[in-house]
């Protein structure tokens, strides 16, 4: 079939994710190959201590992302869609939402970014010997029960956000095993919730989270399909039919893996944009919980170790906004894309450790190094000249530095180490320039595959494609990126030494920054 033949038929598979500042969807032929895709750019408010996105601001956005998916394929074949295969839902890990009886928010949809659950987190890794983040839902949850929220006794359904549009599109109240390991303890053996974890926050809290939670399901389970409703809130034209099959509702992590082809132990990837995460499949259990190291699942369920940073590309966004603000002043006319690659390939002309130059990005706080919020900071040496070189190569090197420190634990405290991680997300849009800076950091050999760009949302749309396969993921995974190409980058040992130096500072450094969070 050609592309148009298959979306005209009604075998074309539909893939949406939402992503911290975008939503995308990717369509898919017979052949896993992206044909069409649509965006819809949001972003997360600060409100009341809060970062949130409201309702309101989902919908808009699920409306948004698939009309703009509806223009591309009118663009490019001259037609609608009436008919989809298959569909599957991702979004940002963790975080909380809760409902009541009705399926009304009882409280703001607290998100990834939120670090004001430290004492918890600390508590219930005690509690489990188990490692639950600030992020995960379970942390939000004790949260409100210490705090005595009114609206608790009211909660009947708590949601990650991919598992809640799932619901709104097909009326099912299910959850991808990966991203249920972001609400809770998940025992792997039996593939679900662990009981054990459960009766231990009954014996100390007096809850059963168990029934407000959705119903944990592995890739390639049906799980439920495109209701009428679905429909009404998807398509505004009305055009599409109900009845594409869904696979179960997945976060970001595990659809990166699928769109990475990371699933098996051993092998890892880097997903940089707005937050950065490395995730490194195991093939053995950790030796204890770290508070800083996450246990995700892959969407098959099996457990991988996680080193997530809440801050990566926001800051030095930021800075080269700057960059064209002085550039218009000039009257100058530089179109974005050629602005950002000339600046972030400035790097190659820097200094090993970037010159004395130190950035923290942290726009939000960072668990990993211990702050509940941030201040975006840069310091420099006074007795070395600035380049924007240096200054590049350091904002760069601060996407990467908090989730390093991350992985340093499970290198030098546990062995586990990937000899490949594989990277996606805009950290790596200017491919050569993300690379070397990931493989600098990591002293591992690094790579870009050449569907990069379709992210999380192709990762989504390839496990809907699973559905029904009788292949285990990994092999079903194999077939689809037997004929990839990646973008390489071996590790230099001038670069990590030079890496490595400028982390010693950076860490060193610290202290500065949480003075500068008792000023802002």
């Amino acid at each position: 079939m050609t592309e148009a033949e298959c979306i005209r038929s009604g075998n074309a598979v539909l893939g949406i994710e939402f992503g911290s500042t975008r939503i995308k969807a990717v369509l898919i032929d017979q052949d896993c190959k992206p044909i069409a895709s649509g965006a819809y750019d949001w972003e997360n408010r600060f409100e009341d201590g809060i970062w949130t996105y409201s309702q309101e601001d989902i919908l808009a956005g699920l409306r948004g992302v698939y009309a703009d998916l509806v223009r591309d394929v009118q663009k490019q074949y001259g037609i609608r869609i009436e008919k989809l295969k298959a569909m599957g839902v991702s979004a940002m890990m963790h975080g909380c939402i809760e409902c009541d009886e009705d399926y009304h928010f009882l409280s703001p949809f607290r998100t990834w970014r939120n670090t004001i659950t430290a004492a918890e987190s600390e508590e219930l890794t005690k509690l489990f010997g188990y490692p639950i983040p600030q992020r995960w839902t379970i942390s939000h949850i004790l949260k409100d029960i210490k705090e005595g929220r009114s609206y608790l006794p009211s909660v009947r359904h708590v949601f990650t956000l991919a598992a809640y549009v799932h619901f709104l599109l097909t009326g099912v109240k299910a959850i991808g095993i990966g991203d249920a390991s972001g609400m809770f303890p998940i025992d792997f053996q039996k593939k679900t919730f662990s009981d054990k974890a459960a009766e231990e926050f009954i014996s100390s809290y007096g809850l059963d989270v168990r029934p407000l939670f959705p119903e944990v399901k592995l890739a390639g389970e049906p799980c439920g399909t495109l209701t009428e409703e679905g429909v009404r809130l998807l398509d505004e034209s009305g055009t599409l039919q109900p009845g594409a099959v869904f696979c179960p509702p997945e976060g970001d992590a595990e659809t990166g893996m699928a769109a990475t082809n990371t699933v098996r132990p051993r092998t890892g990837n880097v997903s940089a944009g707005t937050s950065a995460f490395a995730t490194i499949i195991l093939d053995k259990p950790l030796s204890k919980a770290y508070s800083v190291i996450d246990i995700v699942s892959t969407p098959d369920g099996y457990p991988g170790a996680m080193a997530h940073s809440n801050n990566c590309t926001g800051d030095y966004d930021a800075w080269i906004g700057l960059f064209a603000e002085v550039l218009k002043m000039m009257g100058a006319e530089v179109k974005k894309g050629r602005l950002y690659d000339t600046l972030l390939r400035s790097v190659f002309e820097a200094d090993k450790d970037a010159g004395g130059v130190l950035s923290y990005n942290f726009i939000s706080g960072e668990h990993i190094v211990g702050l509940e919020k941030g201040v975006p900071m840069v310091m420099r040496d006074p007795e070395k000249p600035l380049s924007v070189a240096n200054f590049m190569r350091a904002l760069l090197y601060s996407s990467l530095s908090s989730m390093r420190i991350g992985l340093d634990i499970l290198s030098k405290e546990e062995g586990v180490k990937a000899e490949l991680l594989i990277g996606h997300g805009g950290f790596f849009k200017t491919s050569d320039a993300g690379l070397k800076m990931l493989s600098s950091a990591t002293g591992v050999k690094s790579a870009v595959m050449s569907t990069a760009g379709e992210g999380g949302a192709w990762g989504a749309a390839l496990l809907a494609s699973y559905i029904g396969c009788e292949k285990a993921l990994p092999d079903y995974l194999d077939d689809v990126f037997k004929d990839s190409r990646m973008e390489v980058s071996e590790p230099d040992a001038d670069d990590t030494a030079g890496y490595d130096r400028y982390l010693e500072a950076y860490q060193k450094g610290l202290a500065v920054e949480r003075k500068a969070t008792e000023v802002f």
